[in-house]
């Protein structure tokens, strides 16, 4: 029996990758998004479909927000029987906070979604930007026995394919700006792409759900010496807030 080519869904919400300098201004400013795929024909060479989701205004990922995420959990939600993966093309200042709500939020996930992004836009003779979205979606259509190989939410930079709820963003220059501090990489892009399988993840729960469900009242306390009493009880006591996290 013959397996079905791959199907991915591209879902772009803005970011570096999707913009282009204006010659007039020397800013950076969005681009249509059918542009930025033809920019890269080497997608159609893999063995695979591809399909294309746009938000109708490209996310700034600075401004990036609980809704922003319910939205993109909504659109893997109602595409998720129909595509055997998923790619998020995201701005990378907040890429690790969306891939670690996403993560979060989607319960029973046996496919892989994978963000990724770049430094420079697509447009640049230098960008980085070609070979991340290209990589991401190969390792998005690996399957091994029929089944994906990726069964979770990562982040996939410069070579590296990272859990996504354990990375951080920790440079805005190197091309490799992601890092994953507590846990091992998932794969590593060269030649091949190889595994590490003893860290991939796999989830018991038998159907796919998403709990999008958030509440941001809440606070992040770090502690650091010095710190003063009035500090701290100005937080505990806050009456607008419902927990506080201490770091």
């Amino acid at each position: 029996m013959t397996s079905h080519k791959p199907k991915i869904l591209l879902i772009y919400t803005g970011g570096t990758i999707g913009m282009v300098k204006d010659f007039e201004t020397g800013a950076l400013k969005s681009f249509d998004f059918n542009e930025l795929l033809s920019k890269i024909p080497e997608l159609h060479l893999l063995d695979c479909q591809i399909e294309t989701y746009s938000f109708d205004i490209p996310i700034d990922s600075s401004n990036m927000n609980i809704s922003n995420w319910q939205k993109m959990a909504k659109v893997i939600e109602e595409n998720y029987s129909n595509f055997d993966g998923f790619v998020v093309l995201h701005g990378s200042d907040t890429m690790s906070y969306s891939a670690s709500a996403l993560s979060f939020m989607l319960n029973g996930l046996r496919k892989p979604v994978i963000l990724t992004g770049s430094q420079l836009p697509i447009g640049m003779i230098r960008t980085d930007a070609r070979e991340n979205l290209i990589t991401a979606v190969e390792f998005a259509t690996l399957k091994m026995k029929d089944e994906p190989v990726l069964q979770e939410v990562a982040i996939y930079f410069e070579d590296m394919l990272y859990r996504g709820n354990r990375t951080k963003k920790f440079s805005t220059e190197a091309f490799d700006a992601f890092i994953s501090p507590n846990y091992p990489k998932l794969a590593k892009a060269g030649v091949n792409l190889n595994f590490d399988f003893n860290e991939l993840f796999r989830c018991e729960r038998e159907e796919f759900s998403v709990q999008d469900g958030f509440d941001n009242r809440i606070a992040v306390l770090t502690l650091f010496p010095g710190i003063t009493e009035q500090l701290v009880t100005a937080v505990l006591t806050n009456e607008n807030l419902r927990g506080v996290i201490i770091l």
